[in-house]
């Protein structure tokens, strides 16, 4: 399925190909404090339609994802990384998706502060 996703003013907008099988709720400082709810496919599956040049990047610790976000607005679409086999990924704030039923969702909670 095709899903399609913007920051908060729309300057970046998205599309994204795939289906849940459920989200990821991080606690680490970074996701708690910018909300995301995350949805991981392969980076081919994310196709950003307006605003690539426009997105800020932000790293932290170990500097492996890269957190995109939109300089006018503050909103974190998506990061970009790689998995543990070193396949290209990208973590979609589902946040940011339209039509999206956020109850709905199967979401897995993982303890990225003690890491």
């Amino acid at each position: 399925m095709k899903y399609q996703g913007s920051c908060h003013c729309g300057q970046v907008a998205y599309e994204v190909d795939g289906e849940f099988a459920g989200v990821m709720s991080c606690n680490c400082s970074i996701c708690t404090r910018a909300g995301y709810l995350l949805w991981f496919v392969p980076r081919e599956n994310l196709h950003v339609l307006r605003g690539d040049r426009a997105l800020a990047n932000y790293t932290f610790n170990k500097h492996v994802i890269q957190h995109k976000f939109c300089p006018a607005c503050g909103i974190h679409p998506f990061a970009e990384g790689v998995d543990p086999s070193g396949k290209a990924m990208a973590a979609i704030n589902v946040r940011c998706l339209e039509n999206i039923d956020l109850d709905a969702l199967n979401v897995t909670h993982f303890d990225g502060r003690s890491r």
